[in-house]
């Protein structure tokens, strides 16, 4: 049987920027970021992606990606501590 290619057109997705952010990085596959010649562990599941990061306080960093703030590093722990969950939790009333 012969595929056929779609008549669609899909649009890229636009290019992620934090234009209020100090720096853009890439997270590595290993899900790191490398910051002042130092090993931040973030996620193996941003690997690949690009964060904004921004500088809040003598050494640590606000960690974002898209519209979410994820947590906070410090260049000494070099471990993303997770902020509360931006989605907040769903439970469903009791009627």
């Amino acid at each position: 049987m012969r595929e056929l290619r779609s008549a669609l057109h899909y649009e890229d997705l636009p290019k992620l920027a934090y234009p209020f952010h100090d720096r853009d990085v890439v997270v590595t596959s290993c899900g790191r970021l490398c910051l002042h010649r130092k090993r931040i562990n973030i996620s193996l599941v941003l690997a690949g992606q690009k964060l904004g990061i921004k500088e809040v306080d003598e050494g640590i960093w606000l960690v974002s990606f898209m519209h979410y703030d994820l947590g906070y590093f410090d260049l000494e722990q070099k471990t993303l501590q997770p902020l509360d969950n931006p989605f907040g939790t769903r439970l469903s009333p009791i009627s």
